[in-house]
């Protein structure tokens, strides 16, 4: 996870999967992400909502957050499939 920053986070890779430490739904959704983001060799970014107020106050109760090119894709659960369509239709 990043470390605290001062501003407001932007996503800095493709895929951005938004969580925090001790998530359950942040551990089942991450090996999808991994995986997606390997198979269409895009990078991930994984922050913390803990470490980022302005995602806490976004996201707080809707994590994990899965963004695409920075915008809202998926939470709470991630939908492999649909995940994959965007991403063939990002190529």
């Amino acid at each position: 996870m990043a470390a605290a920053a001062s501003g407001p986070w932007t996503p800095t890779a493709p895929l951005t999967l938004i969580g925090k430490p001790g998530c359950h739904l942040c551990d089942t959704v991450r090996p999808v992400v991994l995986a997606l983001a390997e198979e269409f060799g895009v990078g991930v970014e994984e922050v913390s909502i803990r470490d980022h107020p302005d995602l806490a106050a976004a996201y707080g109760e809707m994590i994990p957050v899965t963004l695409l090119d920075g915008a809202v894709h998926d939470y709470w659960r991630i939908d492999a499939d649909r995940l994959r369509a965007a991403l063939v239709r990002r190529l």
